[in-house]
């Protein structure tokens, strides 16, 4: 890793936004492409996720990184696409907490390790209505990302699989659950094509689908 790509990697684990502005601009002057760029502020924000989850950092720490992933974006997104190269962008990706459960913090650190792998992620928030995860699917998303943290919520996940079978339109689009009471035999007993166990699986098994 060259100098360059070691403080971006670097700065993202210290998840300072002006230290994050700071190693992208030398970046940028050094003549690093923007593709490059947020390849290795992505690289940086899994760090982030897998030391979140093993309890090095907490919720600050990862929203902090978040805010200047997005800082970053701001910049190198118009010169992606004055350069011709923003097509490179994955699968639309719907993400959501379900109706009837506020937590989500862990959906929003998926949501945007996604949005550094390069998916196009449109998150809804919590207390998502059913119905609007189907908009979002017919609207274009290949990917829906269903989180629930509690045990009397993770049923909606099955709800909106089974609304997805009435309107024809299933196998037009990857089920991702996840959440506290989720396992893989839940995901697997609904229908559902991915269950993830932290955001770093999830941001993993979605890159495999290869969509």
């Amino acid at each position: 890793m060259n100098n360059e790509k070691q403080e971006l990697y670097d700065a993202m684990i210290a998840y300072k936004v002006p230290g994050i502005q700071a190693a992208v601009d030398k970046a940028r002057k050094a003549g690093m492409s923007p593709e490059e760029i947020i390849e290795n502020l992505g690289l940086g924000m899994t760090e982030v996720g897998v030391l979140f989850e093993r309890g090095k950092l907490f919720l600050p720490h990862v929203l902090s990184a978040a805010a200047g992933m997005k800082s970053a974006m701001d910049v190198l997104g118009p010169e992606m696409l004055k350069n011709g190269t923003a097509s490179a962008v994955k699968a639309s990706v719907v993400m959501g907490t379900v109706e009837g459960d506020v937590h989500d913090i862990g959906k929003s650190i998926c949501s945007t390790m996604l949005q550094c792998a390069g998916f196009d992620v449109h998150d809804l928030g919590r207390d998502v209505p059913k119905g609007d995860f189907i908009k979002e699917i017919k609207g274009g998303c290949k990917m829906c990302g269903m989180s629930a943290l509690m045990t009397t919520t993770m049923t909606v996940q099955k709800d909106v699989i089974e609304m997805l079978k009435a309107e024809g339109i299933r196998d037009q689009v990857k089920v991702m659950v996840g959440g506290a009471p989720v396992t893989q035999a839940y995901c697997d007993k609904i229908g559902a094509d991915v269950y993830g166990e932290s955001a770093s699986e999830t941001t993993r098994k979605a890159k495999e689908l290869k969509i």
